[in-house]
């Protein structure tokens, strides 16, 4: 789709995360499926996004929403078929879209073959796929599980998890389990599979010491575990993708809040092309928290030419129009931030419509690690059940999820949706705003204002975070060409922003 002299499609794209389970039912079992995603494929290529990343839709038990794989290659029932998927793939692609999967390397779920195998005894070949101890150490797993160690009572050791007892971690020091898992990479890749997001990147390489870590006091390993070996793993990743055409990608979940640590996972080249940045995430609505963060990334990243991403919600942290007070506003200005700094922005379905959170009871709860709210159904339609027809949706949909229904603002211009369609556009048509540089322009404490450039191109972004009116000059002459609010698009920029306001600026003359 692109010739070798241009930039990788990537760094131009804007990628929409689909969470499968919460995107669109197709059956009536109250859970969304790979049916659902096809039959909405109009309203992506209506939004304009360019690459859709699926949440994992692998065979699972789903102890963890299927991030315990029981088979690499076969879609869960839940979700579907491999006819579903390769469906998706060729209709994607018919329209323009790239099509991304989950990856999750670091373990598997309790009830693969690979880990029945392991656990049946102490001489089984396939024993060394995972990690096994007599004595167990300090670490701690995630998601509130304790230790990272569990008793299997049949051989009197303990296997790891970094995660969920559900989920042992694989041996990645074992070339069987690298072959192995390169060649998984291999089945999507050779069915179309345009590449890969991979869940928690750091964790594959362990310290083979196994010494205890203070930091597990307080903290689950997989909060810092930050192990060479884990490059080692990456780079074996990176050239299995690197032997197909049409530049596939490997995208990083780093979820370490180092940003110098992060960069690390880029390699020389040769491990991520990208890996998410998550600082954002910790970040309040306030200009300061962001500039700080933005200029952190410029000052890194730059010299090392690797390209950043940014999230600001996703099936993990809660929305980020719910940490923005619940204003709609805030999260309009918020798209406007997202989509025009300098590298990939990152859409989590539901943002486009101005989403926050559900309200989650101790009855409808799910998720062992209380991550339900961000996960909430998307409301198609209206009028209840929201275009969910058939048994009650497996979470309770977000609030106000009859106004902010796609049907009602997938043709209003000044709607959310349309405001994201919008960002879209206005960023594949600007060199400047997919590839051109950053820098900031001088503006009162409570505005963030910068400019893009690529060559001859140049766009400006002012985005006030207060809830007065600010005043923030520019030196020139500019149009506003977007507004988070709709508000005097086309006419010239004054200089003057209302509260909570941001505006995508280009020269008068342009």
């Amino acid at each position: 789709m692109s010739d070798s002299l241009s930039p990788p499609w990537w760094k131009g794209a804007s990628i929409y995360q689909i969470y499968p389970r919460s995107f669109a039912d197709s059956n009536g079992d109250g859970i969304g499926d790979l049916g659902g995603v096809l039959h909405q494929l109009d309203y992506l290529e209506q939004l304009g996004v360019e690459a859709l990343w699926l949440s994992p839709i692998f065979r699972s038990p789903m102890a963890d929403a299927g991030y315990d794989i029981s088979d690499y290659r076969d879609i869960d029932p839940l979700f579907g078929s491999l006819a579903d998927i390769d469906r998706l793939i060729e209709e994607s692609h018919a329209r323009g879209m790239r099509l991304l999967l989950d990856f999750v390397p670091n373990h598997t779920s309790d009830q693969h073959p690979w880990f029945i195998e392991s656990s049946s005894s102490r001489d089984n070949p396939k024993r060394d796929w995972y990690i096994w101890s007599d004595r167990p150490n300090n670490w701690r797993a995630a998601l509130n599980a304790g230790s990272a160690w569990t008793l299997d009572e049949r051989t009197g050791q303990y296997y790891l998890h970094l995660f969920l007892p559900q989920q042992p971690d694989l041996n990645w020091r074992n070339p069987e389990v690298v072959a192995a898992m390169q060649d998984v990479l291999r089945f999507w890749l050779d069915r179309g599979v345009d590449g890969f997001r991979i869940d928690v990147a750091h964790c594959t390489g362990k310290d083979d010491t196994f010494a205890d870590e203070p930091r597990c006091i307080t903290q689950p390993l997989s909060d810092f575990n930050d192990q060479p070996y884990s490059h080692e793993v990456l780079r074996g990743l990176r050239r299995v993708v690197d032997q197909y055409p049409g530049e596939r990608v490997l995208i990083g979940e780093v979820n370490i809040r180092s940003t110098r640590q992060v960069l690390q996972y880029y390699g020389r080249g040769d491990e991520l092309h990208m890996s998410f940045n998550f600082l954002p995430l910790d970040i309040g609505w306030e200009a300061e928290g962001f500039r700080r963060c933005i200029e952190e990334i410029e000052t890194l990243y730059a010299p090392a030419d690797a390209w950043p991403t940014w999230v600001l919600s996703n099936h993990d942290n809660r929305r980020h129009r719910t940490r923005y007070h619940g204003s709609l506003a805030n999260a309009r200005a918020a798209a406007m931030l997202l989509m025009t700094l300098r590298g990939t922005p990152f859409i989590y379905q539901g943002e486009e419509l101005g989403l926050e959170d559900a309200h989650i009871t101790p009855e409808t709860r799910v998720d062992p690690g209380g991550r339900d709210g961000c996960r909430a159904p998307i409301p198609w339609l209206a009028t209840p059940p929201h275009g969910w027809d058939g048994a009650a949706t497996w979470l309770p949909f977000p609030p106000d999820a009859d106004t902010l229904a796609a049907e009602r603002q997938r043709h209003d211009p000044l709607s959310t949706f349309s405001l994201y369609r919008h960002l879209v556009a206005a960023r594949r048509a600007s060199p400047a705003l997919r590839l051109g540089d950053w820098h900031e322009l001088p503006a009162p404490p409570s505005v963030l204002a910068y400019r893009r450039q690529h060559v001859d191109d140049q766009r400006a972004v002012c985005i006030n975070f207060a809830d007065t009116a600010q005043v923030c000059p520019l030196d020139g002459q500019w149009l506003i060409e977007l507004a988070s609010d709709g508000h005097g698009e086309a006419t010239p920029y004054d200089g003057r922003l209302a509260p909570r306001q941001a505006l995508l600026l280009r020269p008068k003359d342009v």
